[in-house]
């Protein structure tokens, strides 16, 4: 007699936004060439990838102090431009120097926006497989939401929380109890994919959920905080390795 199939591991799948179902970084390298063109305008060109290695690298973890709510969105993005500045040359930045520049910034960078190529067709397998699919991402939800519609995923993917849900972010394990709740799954039966080994897999492991690290490969500074992967964390490379981790 043969064995049946032993059939999904989880029930639901919970997403990253940012460079997990968005190509975030590309948006980024976008919108800060522009920035760097109108306001450090004696800097090479051939520097853009280090001025965008410097802002995801985030050495001051001003983008984390956010998610803890410890400041305001604006606080950390102006912080981060004045960081960006002070290594690279630019002018110190006030309130109305930061509001020009940051207009020029979300210009580029809402534009830029658009789906990894693997992104729609793993989230399609997912749903044809029966499996419940939602986001969790550590960004505000109406930005986040906006940026899956402009992918062409919001329909699919709704945003379940962000990071004003609970007024934090990951990877406290609340908010991963919180998109497990709305999407309708127990913790054990869901799975966490996102592209930062500790506030995404690792953190998602530590609230019950199953994590998976999405290591796209070019991310560089992005992994600056997170440490080396282990034998037991499941790692994958790209969306289309996602369904095999899952048993699908």
């Amino acid at each position: 007699m043969t064995a049946p199939a032993p059939g999904p591991l989880v029930d639901g799948v919970l997403f990253d936004v940012d460079d997990t179902l968005v190509d975030t970084h590309g948006a980024f390298a976008a919108a800060l060439a522009a920035v760097a063109r109108e306001w450090l305008p004696g800097l090479d060109p051939a520097r853009d990838s280090e001025v965008l290695a410097h802002w995801r690298a985030d050495a001051h973890g001003r983008y984390r102090q956010y998610t803890r709510g410890e400041v305001s969105y604006r606080d950390q993005r102006m912080g981060r431009a004045n960081d960006l500045h002070a290594a690279f040359g630019g002018p110190a930045l006030d309130d109305a120097a930061y509001d020009r520049w940051n207009a020029l910034f979300e210009e580029r960078f809402t534009g830029a926006w658009a789906a990894h190529e693997d992104a729609a067709a793993t989230v399609r397998r997912l749903l044809d497989a029966g499996i419940r699919v939602g986001a969790l991402t550590n960004a505000a939800t109406e930005y986040q939401v906006r940026k899956l519609t402009r992918a062409g995923l919001a329909q699919d993917v709704p945003l379940l929380v962000g990071v004003d849900t609970l007024g934090f972010g990951k990877p406290d394990p609340r908010v991963f109890a919180e998109a497990c709740r709305r999407l309708g799954t127990e913790p054990g039966r869901t799975a966490y994919v996102g592209d930062e080994l500790d506030v995404d897999a690792r953190a998602a492991v530590a609230a019950g959920l199953r994590g998976v690290w999405l290591a796209r490969p070019g991310l560089g500074a992005k992994h600056a905080n997170a440490t080396e992967a282990l034998p037991g964390d499941v790692v994958i490379g790209t969306l289309d390795e996602l369904p095999g981790v899952l048993g699908l």
